[in-house]
């Protein structure tokens, strides 16, 4: 069970760009504050003109782990489709808004955290369970971006020969 690399590049960058197009839209339309490429990137500097910058390339790099962990499930189940993708996509936006956002902080240099005091270093504010600090509608933009990611993969993934 080796999944198709070359599909999991080629999908895998599609994919990506599909979630952080959705996300940014939802940002742009004022469904959410979140940004993830202002996340992600703030991990590696505080800079905010180049942080989103590093935080694509990193988000990128994310999609392109998950879609092989994507791959490993299509190769194991001897199939891929769009449903089947929609539902890990969904399994993959739950883990993310229910597990990863309440801990971020603990693991993020320059996020505040819900049980200390401000810091000077701090630049973002925690997104809480749910990442509903970012606002109400954050999850349901979350997990449309997610289901939208693995619909991508699980359309257009081709199991290894």
């Amino acid at each position: 069970m080796q999944p198709n690399f070359h599909s999991v590049l080629l999908w895998g960058f599609a994919a990506t760009l599909v979630l952080t197009t959705t996300m940014s839209a939802s940002q742009g339309l004022r469904l959410t504050r979140m940004s993830i490429p202002v996340m992600l990137g703030t991990m590696l500097s505080a800079n905010l003109d180049r942080a989103p910058i590093y935080g694509f390339g990193l988000h990128l790099l994310n999609g392109w782990v998950f879609s092989t962990l994507y791959a490993l499930a299509f190769e194991a189940w001897n199939q891929a489709t769009w449903w089947m993708g929609a539902v890990l996509g969904l399994l993959h936006g739950l883990f993310v808004l229910v597990a990863l956002m309440p801990v971020l902080p603990s693991i993020h240099p320059r996020m505040a955290s819900e049980h200390r005091q401000p810091e000077p270093t701090a630049l973002l504010e925690p997104p809480g369970i749910l990442a509903l600090n970012y606002g109400v509608r954050t999850p349901v933009s979350t997990l449309v971006a997610h289901v939208l990611y693995g619909l991508v993969l699980g359309l257009f993934y081709r199991l290894a020969p």
